[in-house]
């Protein structure tokens, strides 16, 4: 029988035998990480560095020093299935009738549910002195590995699996591509400056949507012809630090939906392909949240999530497709709201009031107009350390954005609701009355007691739980889920959460 103290289910409980434990040392308690290298202590090193003396700073650039060269041509290169945006595109919501409403469906469906089955009966290896076990079928090549016989690469979709996967994967390339550029088209060089933004950060976030041509084209070619085009979106900020904090919650789905997915595709060509593509992204993720003043990289593992999940979070911002766009089988959850999420742009979190985001959808970013005097957007982070959320390289925050034992408020949404492209799409769930609320971040699945307390609304605690010790498991930007039972499952099978999901959220823990 559950009772209100929090209980954790942690996927890390059945790897403990598993994982070695760190050795002598390289296991430092975080307390005591700063000055405990022999030779290193209170900055007394072993060496010593002479500066030149001081000086007046350059004013005058250039002539440049002249080296050897020859002129060069890159050549011919494969060219980009969109090039880079001139022009203005359109955006809002879908006022229009859909055409055909829910996910793509297969021929049959076979069955309900996957059942749990016990480990691969082949997956015995264990290495017991440190030496190669079976013959090698060259020098310096161990024996094993996929894709290493000499078989030359397909880089294709291999499966149902794999094609729906990258589909995805494109339709988050896409709306990316256009979300960066259409920021820098509604804002001003003034209110990017206002927000700590300068030319060169501008510069930086058009960077990163040439980058997403290239993903997006990389994506179609491993699909094929029926490779979605790009589509039309609706976006909810208002403001450039909201526009940053959105950029910050797609990316993070955006990465996380591929870390969830990447180890189970049939194609490894394709899957390698993709893991250069979401290392980028990845850092997309780490850059806007030093623009938005956050601890660029607080967890030590990132998080991988169902491919239903990621489409649940951007299927609605994408009101409208051009006519015979690929449409995806992935399921979209009804939503679930953090109704006291915390907000990034005030020193104090503690102070944020119920609902302050800037619009009613999941992963709306938190509203930036709050009165200047309740805002960290402008305090001299140097006169006031740890109350300045301006950009930076790195911040630590005085008043975390949450901590364990917090209060967490909750409503949400019904199934049966049209979202996504055209509206066509429908919410769905499968599960019972909801029960429990999972905690998805960095390697674990945390599970706390749901106390209903009216129709869709209720509560819950903020989990305690560490990954490893010193590594708290919820922090970063990361995913909550109502679900009707507490199943044991671990990074490799998230997925097999999803019958048990009632409602899917996102959760600004840090």
């Amino acid at each position: 029988m559950l009772t209100k103290s929090l209980f954790t289910t942690s996927m890390l409980a059945a790897l403990a035998a598993a994982a070695p434990a760190p050795q002598d040392g390289y296991s430092v308690p975080p307390l005591e990480q700063t000055g405990d290298v022999p030779g290193y202590t209170n900055a007394d090193a072993s060496f010593s560095v002479t500066f030149m003396p001081d000086a007046t700073p350059a004013s005058v650039f250039g002539p440049d020093s002249q080296v050897a060269a020859i002129p060069t041509a890159p050549g011919s290169a494969p060219p980009r299935r969109s090039s880079d945006v001139t022009g203005a595109t359109s955006h809002g919501p879908y006022e229009g009738t859909p055409t055909t409403t829910g996910a793509e469906k297969a021929p049959t469906t076979i069955g309900t549910a996957i059942a749990p089955l016990p480990p691969n009966p082949t997956a015995t290896y264990y290495n017991t002195n440190g030496k190669p076990q079976d013959p090698m079928p060259i020098p310096y090549m161990p024996a094993g590995g996929l894709g290493t016989n000499g078989t030359e690469p397909r880089y294709m979709v291999n499966s149902d699996f794999d094609y729906e996967s990258i589909t995805l994967g494109l339709y988050q390339e896409w709306i990316e591509l256009d979300l960066f550029n259409n920021g820098l088209a509604v804002f001003s060089e003034q209110d990017f400056l206002d927000a700590g933004l300068t030319a060169e950060d501008r510069a930086y976030i058009a960077f990163m949507a040439i980058q997403e041509t290239g993903h997006a084209t990389l994506l179609t070619n491993m699909l094929g012809e029926t490779a979605p085009p790009q589509c039309t979106y609706n976006y909810p900020y208002r403001t450039v630090r909201e526009f940053i904090d959105f950029n910050m919650k797609v990316t993070r789905w955006g990465e996380s939906g591929v870390w969830g997915f990447l180890a189970h595709m049939d194609a490894r060509e394709v899957a390698n392909l993709l893991s250069q593509s979401i290392a980028t992204e990845a850092r997309q993720q780490i850059s806007f949240r030093q623009m938005l003043g956050l601890p660029p990289q607080p967890v030590w593992f990132e998080t991988g999530i169902p491919q239903s999940w990621q489409w649940t979070f951007l299927a609605p911002y994408i009101s409208s497709c051009p006519e015979n766009t690929t449409r995806l089988a992935w399921q979209n959850f009804p939503a679930l709201f953090i109704d006291n999420q915390p907000n990034p742009n005030r020193f104090s979190p503690n102070d944020t009031k119920p609902h302050e985001v800037a619009g009613d959808r999941i992963s709306d970013p938190a509203d930036s107009t709050i009165p200047a005097d309740e805002s960290c957007v402008n305090i001299n982070g140097t006169e006031h350390p740890g109350y300045s959320c301006g950009p930076a390289i790195a911040r630590n925050r005085s008043e975390p954005l949450s901590f364990p034992g917090k209060l967490v408020n909750l409503t949400w949404e019904n199934p049966g609701q049209a979202v996504g492209p055209n509206n066509s799409y429908v919410t769905d769930t499968t599960a019972g009355a909801p029960v429990f609320v999972a905690w998805v971040s960095q390697l674990n699945l945390t599970y706390t007691p749901l106390e209903i307390t009216g129709n869709n609304t209720g509560y819950t605690y903020q989990p305690a739980g560490e990954v490893y010790q010193g590594d708290p498991a919820v922090n970063d930007t990361m995913f909550v889920a109502l679900t009707d039972a507490n199943p044991f499952l671990t990074p490799f099978n998230l997925s097999m959460i999803n019958p048990h999901v009632v409602a899917l959220g996102l959760y600004q823990a840090g």
